[in-house]
């Protein structure tokens, strides 16, 4: 590759991912909107009005950042900073229908774990770094939280690299460009297909862990008369915050929608085309805002909170022994084929 198409390769990544991350953060809010909106209305409440989580987010963009005086001043302001930046680099790396990822590598599905960690402990190290100590209570919350999933989530992107690699799915095994060009339902047999389904229900049982959504929202969560993690912070730092709460929710939808639900309309048509590829673009992150509905929204209008001990043996316990359960009946399937 010479100078100059090395360069214009560069450009067109920097502008796509421009491109992409401004598209997340406008559909952001709307997701916002519609996961309040379809819980009031299951509860029997208004839902708010259409453009209220930009709004929100406008207000406090507009009031004072106010940092404690015992906060150590760098992590507490660096932290939510760190948290947006590592939760937004995750679409960087998702493939959405049939335009491949704007970073995508080998590792994708590595990479993808390890950015949803380090906004994890991002928002941990501001709790932590804000002094006061019902938000260190709902740091050690979250880290207690991101420990307990990091097992059901790994196991899940494990076998299903390993699966992709033992059956010869075209493509590297640890890549979701792999999972978003053939559907891994189709390089297994019945049982194998049961096992799969066991992943898929794991990993989205983590979801609400990852995202911090009810009934896993015990970072959050009031302590005595005060509450949560971000007790202490205010203004700028506060609207980054809930737009990063809002962005994992988004983006482990569409980890999950990119890894098990493959589905795209140029299979159904069996047509192609720029045309094609874009209302196959539009209909990914569709599929997204279905499984966010029915994993995300569903879950926390169904149950109430857990507390955290709880909520650490649901995932400890529970989902990773769904997800051993399915990595034992793929490698069934895989020596009886």
């Amino acid at each position: 590759m010479t100078v100059t198409a090395a360069i214009f390769t560069l450009f067109l990544k920097i502008f796509a991912g421009v491109a992409l991350l401004a598209f997340v953060l406008t559909l952001v809010p709307f997701f916002d909107w519609a996961d309040r909106a379809v819980n009031a209305r299951i509860q029997g409440r208004l839902a708010p009005p259409l453009f209220q989580p930009v709004l929100d987010i406008l207000k406090l963009m507009g009031k004072e950042n106010i940092v404690p005086r015992r906060a150590a001043r760098f992590f507490f302001t660096t932290a939510p900073w760190l948290a947006l930046t590592s939760t937004l680099m995750i679409f960087l790396y998702i493939p959405a229908g049939q335009f491949p990822a704007v970073l995508g590598t080998e590792g994708d599905m590595i990479l993808v774990f390890y950015l949803l960690t380090l906004g994890t402990v991002a928002v941990a190290v501001g709790g932590f770094a804000s002094g006061n100590p019902m938000a260190a209570i709902g740091a050690n919350r979250e880290i207690t939280l991101m420990m307990s999933c990091g097992f059901p989530l790994a196991a899940a992107i494990t076998t299903a690299a390993w699966i992709a690699y033992k059956t010869g799915m075209p493509g590297e095994p640890f890549s979701l460009g792999t999972f978003a060009a053939a559907s891994i339902w189709k390089a297994v047999g019945k049982t194998g297909a049961f096992g799969l389904a066991c992943l898929f229900l794991s990993i989205v049982l983590v979801v609400p862990g990852e995202t911090g959504k009810s009934p896993m929202d015990l970072p959050q969560a009031e302590t005595e008369i005060l509450g949560g993690i971000a007790i202490e912070y205010s203004g700028v730092s506060l609207a980054l915050l809930k737009v990063t709460f809002a962005l994992r929710s988004f983006a482990m939808s569409a980890f999950v929608t990119s890894l098990f639900v493959p589905l795209s309309l140029t299979g159904m048509l069996g047509g192609g085309g720029f045309l094609t590829a874009v209302f196959d673009f539009f209909f990914f992150w569709l599929k997204v805002f279905v499984i966010q509905i029915a994993f995300v929204t569903l879950t926390r209008t169904a149950f109430g909170r857990l507390k955290i001990w709880q909520a650490s043996r649901f995932y400890l316990v529970r989902v990773a022994g769904l997800s051993l359960t399915g990595m034992l009946l793929l490698s069934i399937d895989v020596m009886i084929r």
